[in-house]
This record gives structure tokens, sequence and C-alpha cells, in this order.
């Protein structure tokens, strides 16, 4: 469907349908303003009000073709696929060679997950279509289809016929590079860019992913120069500047990637992202106030960006200055409560400082928030352990069993434990099987339970693992 009304006779249009919805009065419109009038509701997604046009729309030009092809249009999108199918089927009696009627039968096609007949469809109509852009965007239409049923291949053929159409078609070609990406097949996406800015050397677009390429197989120089050329191609490229900044910091060149980050922030309103890498370069270079100051616009900037919090509770704590590492991680957990990593963080923090109950209270949060690494579940017995909570260590240590069984040093805790308890039998079944997994983990046994290490069994059993 076309719209090619002027952009004021379509103004005059709007204002005189909005005027005639207040006042109730009924004015008259011809076919071509009630189509531009549609299309502007359903760009904007006013629904509502585009279903108002179409029925009046309808009402006063009841022969319509493409009314009745926007009436489809919404039929889909209320999800009404057989009320959508009898108005095509009509269409199609009364214009049996109208590319978009298959048009939309495909859109119903793709919308019930029938993608192979949306496809066969699409394929119909493209036999019917006469203009260069309606063949592009069934070409575009087609390789949509394609990525729906996972076949990336022929995905990448039509999109390719989108570009013979229309070298600047930017979205065809991010999509070309999806399937490349999907496909890992980097070096034929290289291939395929650098042939692409042959003919179109001022894309900006293209060396950008072009540079992306470069950096997945690890040839920062190349991906470097790519970047460059974006820039040149767009000197308020952004997001050029940003990738630029980043293979900076890979080749360990920081002060120049935060030249490019704080380009970015001088382009457009500042980033979290560019602070956050601009705090980080600082960092490497030990320029620390510098570091902890662009740490704080980063949480300043986005409060919920999670790297932001880490990024300044890490800094804190590789500063030995655990208390504003857990005044931060804090402020974390009261904005995220439910983020594993500040759990985590908050757990260590409070061990350093000694604070175990709260360090317990982190652990555990930490693990039910589904986080089962082994040293999570070790950490947490060793607290409990200190803090003489020998049963709830060694429920702690039962299902840590569930998740990592097997495991020398959850045997060693459990039978220090059991010992412990004077369960001596238990004791002993978890010391033997401790070390027949690996006998290097009885410092533990001498670490956590100096007293049980004393038992002459024990020594007894331990010494007979060495030989």
């Amino acid at each position: 469907m076309e719209f090619g009304l002027p952009e004021d006779n379509n103004n005059i249009s709007l204002k005189k349908f909005e005027s005639m919805l207040k006042t109730n009065n009924v004015l008259f419109f011809d076919s071509n303003e009630f189509e531009n009038i549609i299309h502007h509701y359903l760009e904007i997604g006013k629904i509502a009000l585009a279903k108002k046009a179409i029925k009046l729309g309808l009402d006063q030009h009841p022969s319509s073709i493409n009314l009745k092809l926007f009436q489809t249009e919404i039929l889909v999108l209320e999800n009404k696929f057989d009320d959508a199918n009898k108005v095509l089927e009509a269409l199609h009696v009364i214009e049996p060679n109208n590319e978009e009627v298959y048009i939309q039968k495909a859109n119903v096609l793709s919308k019930q997950d029938m993608h192979e007949k949306a496809v066969n469809t699409l394929l119909i109509a493209l036999d019917l279509a006469t203009n260069n852009e309606g063949i592009g965007d069934l070409y575009a239409l087609i390789g949509m289809e394609y990525l729906f049923l996972d076949q990336f291949e022929n995905a990448k053929l039509y999109f390719k016929k989108c570009l013979d159409i229309d070298l600047e078609d930017y979205s065809a070609l991010y999509n070309i590079i999806y399937c490349y990406d999907f496909l890992e097949e980097h070096n034929d996406a290289i291939t395929f860019l650098n042939s692409y800015v042959d003919q179109n050397p001022y894309c900006e677009v293209a060396w950008h992913q072009l540079g992306r390429q470069y950096v997945t197989i690890n040839d920062l120089d190349k991906a470097l120069a790519a970047f460059e050329f974006a820039i040149i191609s767009d000197d308020s490229f952004v997001g050029a500047y940003l990738e630029k900044g980043k293979v900076l910091e890979k080749k360990k060149h920081f002060l120049e990637a935060i030249e490019n980050y704080k380009i970015t922030l001088a382009l457009e309103e500042p980033t979290s992202f560019a602070l956050l890498r601009i705090g980080h370069c600082y960092d490497k270079l030990k320029q620390y106030d510098l570091a902890v100051q662009y740490y704080y616009k980063t949480v300043h900037e986005d409060p919920l960006l999670d790297k932001g919090w880490i990024a300044i509770t890490k800094f804190y704590n590789k500063q030995k200055n655990y208390q504003k590492a857990l005044f931060y991680i804090n402020k974390a957990i009261n904005i995220d409560s439910e983020n594993v990593v500040y759990w985590k963080l908050y757990a260590q923090i409070n061990s350093r400082l000694n604070f175990l109950e709260e360090a317990e209270h982190g652990y555990k949060k930490t693990l039910d928030l589904g986080n089962y690494e082994l040293q999570t579940w070790l950490s947490r017995a060793d607290i409990l352990i200190t803090l003489g909570e020998f049963e709830a260590a060694i429920l702690n240590l039962i299902q840590a069993a569930e998740f990592h069984p097997e495991t020398a040093e959850i045997e060693f805790r459990l039978a220090g434990l059991n010992f412990t308890l004077h369960e001596n039998s238990k004791g002993h079944y978890h010391l033997k099987n401790a070390v027949l997994l690996n006998h290097e983990f009885e410092y533990i046994i001498e670490e956590l339970f100096p007293k049980v290490l004393q038992r002459p069994t024990v020594r007894e059993i331990l010494l007979a693992a060495k030989k």
C-alpha cells in the first residue's frame, strides 16, 4: 500500500478527522485520506483510533481494497485469524493478483507459527510484485520468516537480495550479520563486510560491524582500524567510539581508551557504560581518586546497573576499606535484594570484618538465590563451624554434597563435624571417603578440627592414606 499525500494535506486530514471525533459530526473523506490517517495511527501505536478510522472509512467506501487490508491487519493484531482469513478470501476473489492480499495472508500464517506456508505465500506475492521497493520489502519478509525457521542460510540469501536493491538497507545488513554470528561464520562475515565496504566505503554501520567481527576473532589491530573508519565515515557515531575504547582497553592503551569514552560523553547524554569503563581505566592506571569519581558517577547515572555497584564495592574491597565496601554493597542490596553477586560480596566483606553472623546470612541468601558454587557452601559451613553451629553446618554440607558429590573438601568437614558431635561411626565413614577422594585436603582437619586430629584412629586413617 502506498501512502503519498503531501505532509500538509495529511495534517489537515488528521486535524479534520480528530475534530470530527470530538464533535460527533460525520464528515466525508476520500479513501486515500482514510488510508493515510490509518497508517499514521498504526505507526504511532494508536490502535483504537486506527480501528475507528477503518470503520468510518469502510462505511463511506465499502468497496475499498486497501481499507479492507488495513482491517485484516487489525484483526491479526487482535489474534482474530479466522476473521482475517474470511476478509482476505473475499478480497482474493475480487483481486486474485493483488500482492498485498498475499502479504496479509502470509502475515496471518506467520502469526500462527506456520512459517513454511508463510514463505510459500510470500513467494507468490513476489511473482506478482512489479516495483523494486515492493520486491525489496518482500525479500525482507521472506528473510524474516526463514529466521523464524532457523534457516539462516536461506535468510542470508534473501537479506542479501535486499541489499542488491538498496545498498543502504541497514536493517537487512544487520540481519545478515546476525545470521553469520549465529552460524559462528566470522571469517565469512568479514569477507562479506569487506566486499560491502568496497561498494559503500563511507558506511559507518558496515565498518562498525566489521570491527566487531575482528574483535570476535581477536584481531585487535584490524578491529581498531575498522572502528576508526567508522568514525571517519560519521564522527558522531557513539557506538564506534565505545567499541574503539573497548579494543584500546584490551590492548592496555588506557589513556586512549579514556579519550574515546569521553568523546561519547560529549556527543550524547552520559551513559553508565562509558562512565564505568572510564573508572576501570583509571583504576588500571592506579589513578584511584579519578577511578572512584567515575564509579560514583556510574551509580548516580544508573542506580539499577549492578556492574556499577559491584565496581565501587570491589574498589574499596581492594583498598581494604571494608567499612566503605560494606556501605556500598548495602546500598546496592537495598535497590535489588535478589542480586546473587551483591549477597556474595556482602558475605565476603562481612567475613573480612569478622561479622560472622551477617556473613553466614549473606552466604545463605546467596544459596537461596540459586548460587550453588562449591566455595559458597564451604564458606558458609566454615562460618557455622566457627560459630559452633555444628548441626547446621552438617545440614549445609549434606545439601552441598547433592550438588557436588564425591568432593573431598565436603567429606573432610563432615568427618570433623561428626567426630566433634561424638558421632564416631559417621566420622570414620566420612574420613575414609575423604582420603580416598583426595588425601591432600587433610589439612582441613588440622585447621578446623585440631582436637579431632589428636584421636589415634583419625591419625591412623590419615597416615595410611599417605602410604
